[in-house]
């Protein structure tokens, strides 16, 4: 074995390829081919892309058919924590060493030819859910679509959440060219899920083209929330779960993303085993970072929340969901984002301002964040230089009764995480494994 540890394995990958994002398929289906990972003989796939909501789709899917007592792996990035996140079979991520395996298999396979990061790590996932014998894979999209290394398979399933305006160097800079790309997952006479109400004509219009069988929120299916039930309309049929939980709090986008993961199993043909606990539990899992409430004195709320739209989504989930304390943001952005929109957006809605730090050559420097939030006329904007300080600031705020939100990257989740243990435990959790018929039904929060 060339390497013995993971993060061996990792720091390679990060140095093997010329360029970080070199968006092809062809080096991936060529080493795929190799390791007989596109014979047909493998898992179904369901293949989740979008803007935003395609880590909680990608989540909650995978969770619904756990729920149906299939085995399942669900490959999903970027991680907070640890790498192996990235990759679970059955809820749980797969270990060091089933990972370093894998590495070894993919860099026999590939010879002298080179892959990046996610490239290795797309590989790794068939190749361990091929090896744990899983039914289906669920392949959360990196970037794009119609060139992420994901769409190296065929999808059996294909479902684009909402699309909105972000990474438009590579993607395009329209809703139209962006809904282009995303569409590139689609398969001709095979279902594409349309989470979105209205979605960009691009991908509507890709679909005819191509000949995929449609299935759009709001015409085809529908979930809604009424008194502790969840009334769900897929075509003519109706049914209905009495849940409770996490479940029996769905509005806005984690109902319409719960929604648009049914939609990939109803398509897939799982329901035999859909019933009120498994629904309750499925629906109630989390992707770690993803407007997540994690309980306590202050509550915190956890989300990646990173462009416009996302965050204009974690505005309206706060005017929703008040509490009796203060709102307190715990913060720190990219500096090549579109950033006054989202302040914008989040006006009346944060009681406290605290940029946080971040030791990352991408982040916007938190003096110059405090500098734009004053400017935007935002309250109680403070200046710290040490994350630690910013967190014990941040409660000080909030208080008992308050809340703190964690926002603006993925990077700025994942350093809070990493300073409090017993948080990033609770968050991680809720990507646990949900049993299925004769297996149990376990550890979903």
């Amino acid at each position: 074995m060339r390497f013995s540890t993971l993060e061996e394995w990792l720091s390679f990958q990060e140095q093997l390829h010329p360029v970080g994002m070199d968006l092809t398929l062809d080096r991936i289906a060529v080493v795929a081919d190799r390791l007989g990972l596109r014979d047909g003989t493998g898992p179904r796939s369901a293949i989740v892309a979008g803007t935003n909501g395609k880590g909680t789709v990608a989540t909650r899917t995978a969770a619904l058919l756990q729920a149906q007592g299939l085995r399942v792996g669900l490959f999903t990035s970027p991680h907070l924590l640890r790498y192996n996140e990235r990759i679970r079979i059955d809820g749980d991520p797969v270990s060091d060493s089933a990972l370093c395996r894998a590495f070894e298999a993919i860099d026999q396979a590939r010879g002298d030819d080179s892959l990046t990061y996610f490239e290795f790590g797309a590989l790794a996932a068939a190749w361990l859910f091929r090896e744990a014998g899983a039914a289906i894979q669920v392949l959360e999209v990196g970037l794009g679509g119609r060139l992420d290394a994901v769409n190296s398979w065929d999808a059996d399933v294909a479902a684009i959440t909402a699309v909105d305006l972000d990474h438009q160097t590579w993607l395009g800079d329209t809703r139209e060219a962006i809904g282009r790309e995303k569409a590139g997952i689609m398969r001709a006479g095979r279902p594409v899920v349309l989470g979105e109400l209205e979605p960009p004509a691009s991908v509507l219009e890709h679909a005819e083209r191509l000949g995929a069988k449609s299935l759009r929120a709001g015409q085809d299916f529908g979930l809604e929330r009424e008194d502790g039930r969840l009334l769900w309309r897929f075509g003519d049929r109706v049914s209905e779960w009495k849940v409770e939980g996490a479940a029996g709090m769905l509005d806005g986008a984690t109902l319409q993303n719960s929604a648009t993961a049914l939609a990939v199993v109803e398509a897939l043909g799982v329901t035999e085993h859909l019933t009120d606990t498994t629904v309750s539990l499925a629906l109630g899992t989390s992707a770690p970072g993803r407007l997540q409430v994690l309980p306590g004195e202050p509550q915190w709320l956890l989300d990646v929340a990173h462009n416009v739209h996302a965050v204009g989504e974690l505005a309206r989930w706060l005017g929703a969901h008040p509490v009796s304390g203060p709102t307190v943001a715990l913060v720190a952005v990219m500096a090549d984002k579109e950033r006054a929109p989202m302040w914008t957006a989040l006006a009346g809605h944060m009681d406290a301002w605290v940029p946080i730090p971040l030791t990352l050559p991408r982040a916007l420097p938190a003096s110059t964040l405090a500098d734009e939030l004053e400017a935007a006329g935002q309250p109680r904007v403070q200046r710290l230089d040490d994350a630690r300080a910013c967190m014990r600031v941040a409660a000080e705020l909030a208080g008992p009764d308050g809340r703190i939100v964690v926002f603006g990257s993925f990077y700025t989740v994942a350093a809070v995480l990493e300073l409090t243990p017993e948080l990033a435990a609770t968050a991680l959790s809720g990507c646990a494994h949900v049993g299925g018929p004769g297996r149990g039904v376990a550890n979903a929060v």
